[in-house]
């Protein structure tokens, strides 16, 4: 499978021998990952392969073919090519682009960036956005203040540290270093001085305070009639982003207010702003907030509504039209540092979660603004239609969606229908053919119904299943992933040490084929995970 992404591409031999060679389609791309954060050609694998061709052979001359023609096309660009042998006995060359120190561009004065997986064209007013925003030194790693790492917060450092190594998305061998050297590896510290990124997440007050940018957050509480009834302001420069955004959710008592929606004979508690919604918001707005630009984060509350209001425009190449399917870091190691600390994922802009959050409790999608210094988002409190609540939750139990098809389901339960051409442009696709991924298996399952042709045709949920719950097919358990079943095999012989398969399968479900929970108790002993004794129908399991 292709791994084509915001780092990586891939491209035929063909592109840079003989005839068919594109020199300029090559610069182009090396061009656009050197003004990005770096990236990597796989020159010699076809989009959509793993491998390069069996026997597939390198001219040895192309190495410095490929340093000669691009330094001709190309501007404050380097490139460096490595010829690699894979597993089949083919041959590649993986072409290594650095981040360029200032902007790169071609000879002839164009400029691309790389953007998710393509290589978009830099023009007018951005440029010199593209400029300003890719110093040759990073904001973050800058040590402009020269506050020795002596003089850090001893608490705040000691906290982040032990969320570090407690953290299971930090490598063991990171975790092994000593203090001193994680904070170098998160670029929190250079040398004996704490950078930028160091005294937003490990400076004393007067530190902080000397950023002149580190963030100020204000909450606003509004009334009907558009006047302000309570405001709280986090401006003193005590905490930390990761600490603000933990203050925010617990000291702002409107985010925890609920209310009841009719269940039958009973009633359920819902929440009027869900706290992964609010979190997400305060993470991107700290994350993807420029550091170089002054401005406070406002959390602007309306009886029907929550607008979080951010200084300075998207980043360069994300656009309220493609915010869903790009990534763009503009703070590239506070972004690793709060992936790491499990405050968001790193791979997105956590729009993705927003959207499933909210379209899953039958909420409107948010709406996203950007005007030239300022991003707006807005998420709307009330519930268009309860019944989809239970029916995500139902056919998520069911099937095990994926974020895409609870995202698609969720739209299109809160519609009569939408026409293909309508739900492309709600997703932000760039054509029908793009929905496949995102609608196919709802289909079959019967979770969607379609009517129509092409463009035109309008795909809508049952009433009557959205009303009933009676949803056909596969369970959960019959579906059920291989880690998951072994999984459940092992926590149940935990609970009932001695116990026969027979008794295994009946516990964790009939559904499963009893074939595929042998070959899972197989596997598990294989592993090690489990221990047998006896033989044949008097075989029995415990842990080891």
């Amino acid at each position: 499978m292709s791994l084509e992404g915001q780092l990586l591409d891939q491209k035929s031999l063909r592109a840079v021998t003989g005839k068919t060679a594109d020199w300029n389609e090559i610069a182009k791309d090396c061009i656009a990952f050197a003004n990005a954060t770096g990236g990597r050609l796989l020159l010699g694998i076809e989009e959509g392969q793993d491998a390069p061709p069996a026997g597939q052979q390198v001219p040895a001359d192309l190495p410095d073919t490929l340093r000669r023609k691009l330094a001709e096309r190309t501007v404050n660009v380097a490139v460096l090519p490595d010829v690699v042998t894979a597993s089949n006995g083919g041959q590649y060359i993986d072409l290594r682009i650095p981040r360029a120190m200032a902007v790169a561009s071609t000879t002839d004065g164009r400029y691309f960036l790389r953007v998710a997986d393509q290589s978009k064209p830099v023009t007018g007013d951005d440029v010199m956005r593209l400029a300003s925003e890719r110093s040759a030194l990073p904001w973050e790693t800058q040590t402009t203040l020269h506050i020795p790492r002596v003089e850090a917060d001893a608490a705040k450092r000691d906290k982040l540290l032990q969320a570090l190594r407690a953290s299971d998305r930090v490598k063991a061998s990171v975790k092994e270093k000593t203090n001193d050297e994680l904070l170098d590896h998160y670029q929190l510290a250079q040398g004996s001085t704490l950078t930028n990124l160091g005294v937003l997440c490990l400076g004393r007050q007067h530190h902080r305070a000397q950023l002149t940018t580190a963030p100020v957050i204000q909450f606003i509480k509004y009334d009907d009639h558009g006047q302000k009834v309570n405001k709280l302001v986090w401006d003193d420069h005590t905490q930390s982003p990761m600490e603000l955004i933990e203050a925010v959710w617990l000291e702002v008592p409107d985010f925890r207010e609920r209310y009841e929606l009719p269940d039958g004979l009973y009633r359920q508690n819902v929440p009027a702003f869900d706290e992964v919604v609010v979190r997400e918001l305060l993470v991107n707005a700290l994350v993807h907030r420029p550091y170089t630009q002054r401005g406070d984060i406002f959390l602007n509350l309306h009886p029907d509504r929550l607008e979080v209001v951010n200084p300075g425009p998207l980043p360069l190449g994300v656009t309220p039209q493609n915010v869903l399917h790009t990534t763009v870091r503009r703070n590239e190691h506070l972004a690793r540092l709060f992936h790491d600390l499990k405050l968001m994922e790193r791979e997105g802009s956590g729009f993705d979660k927003i959207f499933e959050v909210l379209l899953s409790q039958g909420r409107p999608a948010p709406e996203l603004i950007e005007t030239h210094d300022r991003v707006q988002v807005t998420v709307r409190r009330r519930i268009l239609k309860p019944e989809v609540i239970d029916f995500i939750a139902k056919a998520d139990q069911t099937y095990q969606l994926t974020q895409r098809e609870r995202i698609a389901l969720g739209l299109l339960a809160q519609h009569d229908a939408l026409t293909a051409r309508e739900l492309a442009v709600v997703l932000e696709l760039p054509s029908v053919e793009a929905l496949q991924p995102w609608l196919k298996r709802l289909l079959d399952w019967h979770l969607l119904q379609s009517a129509g042709r092409t463009q035109a045709t309008r795909y809508f949920v049952d009433p009557g299943l959205l009303r009933s719950l009676n949803f056909t097919g596969e369970t959960t358990l019959k579906r059920i992933e291989p880690h998951r079943l072994h999984a459940l095999i092992v926590e149940d012989v935990g609970r009932y040490p001695g116990t026969k398969i027979g008794d295994i399968h009946q516990r964790i479900g009939l559904e499963i084929p009893r074939s595929r929970v042998r070959r899972a108790v197989e596997q598990l002993v294989k592993d090690g995970k489990l221990s047998q004794e006896g033989v044949r129908s008097g075989t029995r399991y415990r842990l080891p």
